[in-house]
């Protein structure tokens, strides 16, 4: 699929890591020869990056997506986030839903609408069965809507399993960044003149315990690490 001239937009749901995914993708599709539109705007694409985290957030998850359909019945709209992982059969009988991609395969939305595209079937689906992975999805950014503070992604998932709470079943178990990663994304990012950078996850203190024992780091270790990065000036915990 040629991307090239197409209009996309993009909704975002939830929590700040939500956010880093969405500007994750922004990039992804920008590079890919997309503009990105204001969601108000008409676009060609429409991502909804959705979450789960309460009844009322699932349902307006369902409202922006039937929202995006009704703007442009021809346009492709695109399912994601956490609600598309505990869903199920309603996100499969949405005829509003064009793609869904579940958590874990954001960074596969340029080929999942290009397959899409070219196979036109009617409902596609990219889901796994986010308990059961181990893989941490390295996406990265090279821009944010603030032009001083940068929110980093280093870790995803929860292993409490809490009764009140369906993180854990959307996001699945803890999985942490490898640290030179965050360290490279930072670095390129205080080059850009980012001097603030606010580290975040699903369950932050929770990095570094899925590293073995002879690559273990803490966040701590992480903190001290990003710290040394020169033009950061100030360290958040989000």
């Amino acid at each position: 699929m040629n991307l090239q001239g197409k209009r996309a937009a993009i909704v975002t749901l939830g929590c700040k890591v939500n956010q880093y995914e969405t500007d994750a993708m922004y990039g992804m599709l920008k590079e890919a020869g997309v503009t990105m539109v204001d969601p108000k705007e008409a676009a060609d694409i429409y991502i909804v990056n959705t979450c789960s985290v309460t009844n009322m957030a699932e349902r307006k998850s369902r409202q922006m997506l039937h929202k995006a359909k009704k703007m442009n019945p021809d346009a492709i709209v695109v399912a994601t986030g956490c609600y598309v992982q505990t869903g199920g059969e309603k996100l499969e009988k949405d005829e509003a839903i064009d793609l869904v991609l579940g958590n874990n395969q954001k960074g596969n939305i340029v080929d999942a609408l290009a397959e899409y595209t070219e196979n036109k079937p009617g409902h596609g689906s990219h889901v796994i069965k986010i308990n059961q992975t181990k893989e941490y999805e390295d996406l990265s950014i090279d821009h944010t809507a603030e032009h001083v503070r940068a929110y980093i992604k280093v870790q995803d998932g929860c292993n409490q399993f809490c009764t009140y709470c369906i993180i854990p079943y959307a996001r699945g178990r803890v999985r942490s960044r490898n640290i030179e990663s965050v360290l490279k994304e930072v670095r390129a990012l205080a080059k850009k003149g980012y001097k603030e950078v606010v580290l975040t996850g699903i369950h932050l203190s929770s990095y570094g315990v899925d590293f073995p024992e002879e690559k273990k780091e803490t966040l701590l270790s992480l903190i001290r690490a990003v710290h040394e990065i020169e033009g950061i000036k100030r360290i958040r915990l989000g």
